[in-house]
């Protein structure tokens, strides 16, 4: 079972509204609810704070939230975008009704909820200002508590502000890049650490700074998108490169097409062969996401006609140990 919980609050009875929220959540709550290729992903239950007729109050808040890690599943996740605050007695989500901040839902007990859910994984992802003290000792909020099986992903650090451009949150607009494929690896899973890499790589050294923290063996995927590669043809990177460090010879008959310069070709050049020609479509597919490279060659088809070597690159390296293994 995968649930999520996705909030978003722009209206507040005692402080500044915002613009944003609502809309960033309902984007969230679309990604999460389904895969990209329509099958069924978390189910969401989603609450928005639009107006004076509907805000989301504490208790709603909370209670919501407790619910989410109740029980037992596979995957709990929490999205919020609203007002966050902060003071020297830790950091809270505000509600709708908050009227000082401090009476909003404690960072606190969010942790001890996802601490000690009996969920699998438990993942947190907060867009509002100071968001990053989340999960820190009360004490020395430089060291997290978190237990096993718990990701957090938060906008900006404890000391910082979440901001907004044209209409949306900095963070969410990377999120969503990050959930509809920008952050996905090859075999098409979408997880907190590409989310938290494409965010981190998105933002520059000035502005705010996301964080990540997290407790897990494995990270769980959040979302499946149309993968770069075909599970088939990935396997069979293990076909071609059975050892590490093992360098795939080509020669000639693997390019199928002959420039100007080769027509006529001599007698010690041997022609296109069909066979060939579809391995080695296959390895230019390798190459273009970074799988293999040529050896003293700048290009796959000079690889080729000059009957150079292909080699693997670490990440390769990488796919090729986990279908050698089976697990892909």
């Amino acid at each position: 079972m995968r649930k999520a919980l996705v909030v978003g609050i722009d209206h507040y009875t005692n402080d500044s509204s915002l613009y944003g929220c609502v809309n960033d959540s309902f984007a969230v709550r679309a990604m999460l609810d389904r895969h990209a290729d329509g099958s069924v992903n978390f189910g969401v239950k989603h609450l928005t704070g639009t107006g004076p007729g509907d805000p989301v109050t504490r208790d709603e808040l909370r209670y919501a939230i407790e619910e989410l890690f109740a029980g037992s599943g596979e995957t709990s996740l929490l999205y919020f975008a609203g007002h966050g605050h902060i003071e020297a007695a830790g950091g809270y989500l505000c509600s709708s009704d908050v009227k000082t901040g401090n009476d909003g839902v404690s960072l606190a007990d969010i942790m001890t909820f996802a601490n000690q859910s009996k969920v699998q994984n438990r993942v947190i992802i907060l867009d509002s200002c100071h968001s990053g003290i989340v999960g820190g000792r009360a004490l020395q909020q430089k060291v997290a508590e978190i237990s096993d099986g718990v990701t957090i992903l938060t906008a900006s650090t404890a000391e910082q502000y979440a901001t907004e451009e044209n209409g949306a949150g900095i963070f969410t607009s990377l999120l969503l890049d990050a959930l509809g494929g920008a952050a996905a690896n090859l075999v098409g899973d979408v997880t907190p650490g590409g989310i938290y890499a494409h965010v981190d790589q998105s933002l520059g050294p000035w502005g705010q700074r996301p964080v990540f923290k997290t407790n897990v063996e494995r990270f769980v995927s959040l979302r499946k998108v149309q993968p770069q590669l075909l599970l088939s043809e990935l396997r069979r990177i293990a076909e071609f490169f059975p050892d590490a460090g093992y360098q795939f010879a080509l020669d000639p008959s693997y390019e199928p097409e002959r420039q100007e310069c080769w027509k006529g070709t001599p007698p010690d050049i041997p022609p296109p062969n069909p066979d060939h020609n579809a391995i080695f479509e296959l390895l230019q597919k390798y190459n273009r996401v970074g799988l293999l490279v040529p050896e003293g060659a700048p290009h796959m088809w000079h690889a080729a006609m000059e009957s150079k070597t292909v080699r693997l690159t670490a990440l390769g390296e990488h796919y090729r140990r986990l279908a050698a293994k089976g697990i892909i």
